[in-house]
């Protein structure tokens, strides 16, 4: 079953008398526990693409279906319970709130559900000691090393248990071996738990470890095929 379905998506900016197609007429399928990067030079549309699958903005025309539902012309309010529920984010910069500890940036996500304080807590302690983290759930980002932030932020993705989790450049700020294990990782989430993973990366070490490699190109998708990690 698709999980993400596109169908003619066009995302179009004026530029002074001028048109510019962010995204030119994309229609893809991505399924139910697919590993897909999505690549492309800067400009060619790759971000766009994410910020729409994200739910974070609007196609201009087109259909998008996430997990059987037609978010393409939903209000602000619906992309974000939608958002919520359904989709987990990981980022170059981690965005973890310096002030909280890893426990409580995790349960961020939680805080828009209707559970008791403690189920919130049990959920974070849950998703931290999945990612390895179980001693370090009352540290501060900045008692943290990048790798280990990144993976609070992954934790906090997944505390929801959403089917998609969206990944934007999770590796940039990260050294080789630290990136090789996050992505490892991702890799094991994928396997282990069904978890329909899409990263974007300008990287062809990085991308090397999903199963489906996107290329787009001046709003369009220019390549899509298999990869054997």
């Amino acid at each position: 079953m698709a999980l993400i379905e596109t169908d003619q998506l066009e995302k179009k900016y004026e530029v002074g008398d001028s048109i510019v197609y962010a995204l030119d007429k994309v229609s893809l399928k991505i399924s139910s526990g697919e590993f897909v990067a999505v690549m492309g030079p800067s400009g060619s549309g790759k971000s766009t693409f994410m910020n729409v699958i994200g739910c974070l903005d609007e196609p201009t025309t087109g259909r998008y279906l996430l997990d059987g539902i037609d978010v393409s012309d939903m209000d602000h309010d619906a992309l974000a319970e939608i958002r919520n529920e359904k989709i987990g984010f990981v980022f170059q910069g981690f965005n973890l709130l310096s002030r909280t500890t890893a426990l409580e940036n995790v349960e961020v996500p939680l805080l828009y559900s209707r559970q008791i304080p403690q189920d919130r807590t049990d959920r974070a302690r849950e998703a931290l000691k999945l990612l390895g983290l179980e001693s370090r759930i009352h540290h501060y980002p900045n008692q943290l090393s990048g790798g280990q932030q990144q993976r609070v932020a992954i934790a906090r993705a997944l505390v929801n248990n959403a089917p998609l989790l969206l990944a934007d450049e999770p590796t940039g700020n990260l050294d080789t071996k630290t990136s090789i294990e996050i992505m490892d990782l991702f890799v094991r989430l994928n396997e282990d738990k069904h978890i329909t993973i899409v990263l974007v990366t300008h990287e062809p070490d990085i991308s090397a470890f999903s199963k489906r490699i996107i290329r787009f190109l001046d709003g369009k998708i220019v390549s899509d095929k298999e990869n054997s990690p």
